[in-house]
């Protein structure tokens, strides 16, 4: 059950970090999942050691946990425009 909640959680959070990041025309449903699940694999790494909480990918679900991987979403894709374009919007 926590594995289905991952995939739409971070479905959701990849949506929404490409409608921030103006990428979400060349992006598909798969895409945004790959996104917000990588972005929350960043955050555990990065993020959440600074804010505290925990990433969604260990099953924690609060505010903090999905601010913190909405943040690595974002992060993630201005990455990717980085070296796609050279800026990041």
């Amino acid at each position: 059950m926590t594995l289905i909640l991952v995939l739409v959680v971070g479905g959701v959070i990849g949506w929404l970090a490409s409608i921030v990041m103006r990428t979400d025309a060349q992006q598909g449903i798969l895409l945004n999942i790959v996104v917000g699940i990588v972005g929350a694999l960043i955050a555990g790494v990065l993020i959440t050691p600074l804010i505290g909480g925990a990433p969604i990918t260990s099953g924690a679900f609060d505010f903090m946990s999905l601010l913190a991987s909405f943040l690595g979403a974002v992060v993630l894709l201005a990455i990717i425009n980085l070296f796609r374009r050279g800026s990041t919007r």
